[in-house]
């Protein structure tokens, strides 16, 4: 018989989790927008990027490897571009600060491209780009990983990270078009947690020095994440390492600083997001219906024998954020005693569970 994990109302996370933030200085309004984006990922079904991270923020916030009270400020900006320095504050202020310039740049000039320096770990890409898509716009993020798991392709030496891409372009009355992906066969978070719960890893995720299959997750630090596709993964990090790090005058290479285990230590991650005005293009709303009609003829593809019917990325979404908000959100057993234990270091109240309810599974 398996045992459901206990559910969470969302603003009982939400205050627990900016409670944690604002016992180590950081003011309570930076809190509460933190908080909130990490309940957002949780509430779409991104257990790696939500909540879960609350322990490697409160180590970095503890150890001085991240500002609590940062100053996130343009530090260059011309014409359709900007640069926004996060000031080593916690990741998400100074993406959601990019998104929100890219949109303005991008109502004024077609399109937007916002870089960030000085950033940490902001959860999913595609809480950015969904900002974006809201605003009737095309978002695309990219982003230097938190650490480099990663070879060269056909190399040794740990140089890249998962250099996550994403994607949201929306629709009329679909929900948008959502990609939210690593460069490596699986992302890193995804190994963390099954570290957590104390499951395997599947093959193909991960190989050790030899190039054998590697499925230990709590093994990760002996082995090499796969990118997606050998050598096409490998181009596809450096190029948006290139343009999220590099150009930004953010970390790359042997410059990113691993932000589990270096948390006294500034990391200087580098992102970028860009905004492309649909209305620049021509009219929103028949795009926007074409983009529909496309959506439908992928849907009612004829799939495969023996496969589920045909789905658009990030559709799916939805339907986890309306159960999650209606019957709350899922916690495995171990993460909720890691947040106990933050709550005794912290002397905070812990979380705690509501009425047990059952979560539907779509």
């Amino acid at each position: 018989m398996t045992t459901e994990p206990a559910t969470y109302e969302a603003r009982d996370i939400e205050t627990f989790l900016a409670s944690a933030f604002t016992a180590l200085g950081v003011p309570e309004q930076d809190a509460m927008t933190v908080s909130g984006l990490m309940v957002e990922a949780d509430l779409l079904g991104y257990d790696t990027h939500g909540s879960f991270r609350l322990r490697q923020y409160v180590n970095r916030l503890r150890d001085g490897g991240n500002n609590p009270t940062p100053n996130v400020h343009l530090a260059n900006e011309n014409g359709a571009t900007a640069v926004v320095d996060g000031d080593n504050g916690l990741g998400h202020l100074a993406m959601k600060r990019a998104a929100e310039v890219a949109i303005e740049k991008a109502a004024q000039q077609g399109v937007g491209w916002v870089g960030v320096r000085n950033g940490n770990h902001a959860g999913p890409a595609s809480l950015y780009v969904n900002m974006i898509a809201q605003a009737d716009m095309i978002g695309i993020v990219g982003a230097v990983g938190s650490a480099n798991h990663v070879a060269p392709f056909g190399g040794l030496e740990l140089l890249l990270g998962t250099n996550p891409l994403a994607i949201a372009i929306p629709a009329a009355t679909s929900p948008p078009f959502v990609l939210d992906m690593a460069t490596t066969t699986a992302a890193a978070g995804k190994i963390k947690v099954l570290a957590q719960r104390g499951e395997r890893m599947p093959e193909g995720w991960m190989v050790d020095r030899e190039g054998n299959p590697l499925t230990d997750p709590t093994r990760q630090g002996e082995g090499l994440l796969l990118p997606i596709g050998g050598a096409k993964g490998y181009g596809l990090a450096m190029a948006i390492g290139l343009l999220a790090g590099t150009l930004n005058g953010a970390a790359f290479g042997r410059d990113v600083v691993n932000f589990t285990k270096q948390t006294a230590t500034p990391t200087n991650t580098g992102q970028f997001i860009a905004a492309i005005s649909i209305a620049a293009f021509g009219e929103v709303e028949v795009f926007k219906a074409s983009a529909d009609r496309i959506f439908r003829e992928m849907r009612e593809s004829e799939p495969l024998p023996a496969h589920g019917p045909v789905r658009i990325p990030g559709q799916e979404r939805g339907n986890t954020r309306a159960d999650r908000a209606a019957n709350g959100i899922p916690l495995h057993a171990n993460l909720v005693k890691v947040l106990a234990d933050i709550a005794g270091e912290l002397n905070i109240p812990e979380l705690v569970s509501g009425p047990q309810k059952t979560t539907s599974h779509q």
